[in-house]
């Protein structure tokens, strides 16, 4: 429909404009803090071109919210000041019509940042990683200094470094018995994976509790069938807010099943899962500010209210979710309830502003504003 279609580009065109211009913003002081890293081993400033580019996508996902909402303003906004909304409301059509269009516009939208999800951003973070880890010399842990963990059947790992290649450093293996007590405890410098998924680890340390003494055991290799898959391994290495929405999901359901703890990880799917959320309550929250500045005369103070409205969003919902972390709350809760908050201010603001506005302008009105008008006694 040509509705649909005129206020659509118009959205449209002013989201992709928004998502380049902010992502090269923040790329911007992204590559800033790269340059800190230039000079360590090798690597250069091309290395932190590279991995600022190569971690611009996963900039992309978390901006778009803000996109949106820009964006609806200014395209609903400049359609305002052509008049074309109000030649639209002429002939009878509703706000929440204008506003459908804008909502059909985030399904493909919604579409197109899942596929970056799901498939562009954990590779580019990966050979984000990898490239960065070959330039300083030293493989990096997406989940910080201490590494990742992993835990099954009392058997606890913690990788210290990983690259997401093929060799891990700094492995930690603590075993327990059904008891509670320490079983054994083993330190390898090194891991290489092999083939078959088994893992060879170099320059071990072991230390085994047997009859109240402690055996220490200095070996230059030792084989050790892992508990985690190759996959899972992958998974690890990248920061859980970077791995695949599908994948994040699974591993969160297998750590259900063997009984561990999920929040982390659970809360990172939610949070992906409230980008939609927050996308549809953005184009949402745009519309009463848009209908309102086409009366009030103060657009540019009604854009600028909406902009504010949206980044004081994000910190919200930043905020929402280190407190659920801490506090132990539902994830789901924590991630979901600034977006369903801000769909509530979105249909309360849209249904307030729908009252104090006038009817739609007729044609008959139109012409009673012209002299023609009073000259045919209209």
């Amino acid at each position: 429909m040509l509705l649909d279609r005129t206020i659509g580009s118009a959205v449209l065109r002013a989201f992709l404009l928004l998502a380049a211009g902010l992502t090269c913003l923040f790329s911007l002081l992204a590559f800033v803090e790269q340059l800190g890293l230039v000079g360590q081993g090798r690597y250069q400033v091309r290395d932190a071109i590279g991995y600022t580019l190569l971690t611009a996508p996963e900039r992309l996902l978390q901006l778009a919210p803000v996109c949106m909402l820009l964006a609806a303003l200014l395209g609903l906004g400049r359609l305002a000041r052509g008049s074309e909304l109000t030649a639209f409301r002429s002939f009878g059509v509703s706000e929440a019509r204008i506003i459908g269009a804008v909502l059909k516009l985030c399904v493909p939208v919604v579409l197109a940042l899942f596929l970056i999800a799901q498939f562009i951003i954990p590779v580019a973070q990966l050979v984000a990683q990898r490239a960065q880890a070959a330039a300083l010399g030293d493989a990096l842990s997406g989940l910080g200094n201490g590494g990742f963990w992993a835990q099954k059947d009392r058997q606890f790992l913690n990788v210290r470094r990983f690259s997401g290649g093929d060799t891990l450093q700094g492995l930690r293996l603590y075993r327990f018995n059904p008891d509670g007590t320490l079983r054994d405890y083993v330190q390898a410098a090194q891991a290489d994976v092999t083939p078959d998924g088994g893992w060879v680890l170099r320059d071990v340390l072991r230390k085994r509790v047997q009859s109240g003494q402690i055996a220490t055991d200095h070996l230059a290799s030792l084989d050790w069938a892992p508990f985690i898959s190759g996959r899972q391994l992958q998974l690890l290495a990248l920061p859980p807010g970077t791995m695949p929405p599908l994948a994040l999901f699974a591993y969160v359901q297998e750590l259900r099943r063997e009984h561990q703890p999920t929040l982390f990880y659970s809360q990172s799917f939610w949070s992906m899962v409230a980008i939609p959320v927050s996308l549809v309550a953005m184009a949402l929250i745009a519309a009463p500010f848009v209908f309102g500045a086409q009366r009030a005369g103060s657009a540019g103070q009604q854009i600028l209210i909406g902009a504010l409205l949206g980044t004081v969003f994000l910190l919200f919902q930043e905020i929402s979710g280190y407190l659920g972390l801490l506090m132990g709350l539902n994830p789901a809760v924590s991630a979901l309830a600034p977006s369903l908050l801000l769909l509530g201010l979105g249909a309360w603001l849209l249904e307030r502003g729908h009252k104090r506005l006038a009817p739609p302008i007729g044609l008959l009105h139109l012409l009673q504003k012209f002299r023609i008008a009073r000259f045919l006694r209209l």
